[in-house]
C-alpha cells in the first residue's frame, strides 16, 4: 500500500442491524471511519444554510426548544411521505456530498490506507459504484424491530415506516461484495468484523492501495 489512495469501504444495512458497531470494530483495527449521521448533523447546525432550508420547508415542529433540529420530528414528518423525504434529501444530500468529500481528502492527505463510510441509504441514493468494497450488516426483521424499540425508543409504527422506506434486505445483500449477519451477540459480531477486516486488508493491498 502506498498510503495515497485508500482503500474505501461502503457500509450499510438494514434498520437497527448494528452497522455503527461494526464500524466502531473496524476503527478500532485500523480504519478511518466517516459516518454519514455525523456528517448530516453537522452540516445542518443552526445558522448553517440546510438548516434554514429544512425549517423553511417542514416547519417550527422540527425545531427542538434549543434550537436545533428536533431529529426524531424530522424523522416522522418525513419517512412515512416519500415526496418530503425526497425534500429532505435534496436539502441535506449536496452539503454531506461536499463534506465526506473534504472528509476523503483530508484521510488521504495523512496516508490512511483503509475508508469506511457508513451510510444507511448507500444504495437507495446510487453511491454503489464509489467504493472498493460494498459491505452489508444485517439481521432478521424481528431482531431489528426488537432492537430498535428498545434501544432506540421507536414505535412498531416509526421502524416499520422507516424500514419499508429501504431498498428490501434481500437485495442489498445480493449486491454487497461481504454481509455480515447480526443476529447473535456482540461476540459474535467482533469475530467476524475481525475476519471482515483481513479481508478489507488483502483485497486493499491486492488493489494496490
Amino acid at each position: 500500500m502506498n498510503g495515497t489512495t485508500p482503500f474505501r469501504v461502503g457500509l450499510t444495512g438494514t434498520v437497527a442491524a448494528g452497522k455503527s458497531m461494526v464500524a466502531r470494530n473496524l476503527a478500532e483495527r485500523g480504519a478511518a471511519v466517516i459516518d454519514s449521521d455525523e456528517l448530516a448533523r453537522e452540516i445542518v447546525r443552526p445558522g448553517s444554510p440546510a438548516y434554514a432550508r429544512i425549517r423553511e420547508a417542514f416547519g417550527e415542529g422540527v425545531i427542538a426548544p434549543d434550537g436545533t433540529l428536533d431529529r426524531s420530528a424530522l424523522r416522522e414528518a418525513t419517512f412515512a411521505d416519500k415526496r418530503s423525504r425526497e425534500r429532505l434529501e435534496e436539502i441535506s444530500h449536496a452539503g454531506i456530498r461536499e463534506l465526506r468529500a473534504r472528509r476523503i481528502s483530508e484521510a488521504a492527505a495523512a496516508g490512511v490506507r483503509v475508508i469506511v463510510e457508513e451510510i444507511p441509504l448507500l444504495f437507495e441514493v446510487g453511491l454503489e459504484n464509489d467504493y472498493d468494497m460494498l459491505v452489508v450488516v444485517d439481521a432478521p426483521r424481528e431482531v431489528r424491530e426488537a432492537r430498535a424499540l428498545g434501544s432506540r425508543g421507536w414505535t412498531a409504527e416509526e421502524f416499520a415506516a422507516i424500514d419499508a422506506a429501504q431498498l428490501a434486505a434481500s437485495e442489498k445483500r445480493r449486491r454487497a461484495d461481504r454481509v455480515l449477519d447480526n443476529r447473535g451477540d456482540p461476540g459474535e459480531l467482533d469475530i467476524a468484523t475481525r475476519e471482515l477486516w483481513r479481508e478489507i486488508l488483502r483485497a486493499a493491498v491486492g488493489s494496490g492501495s
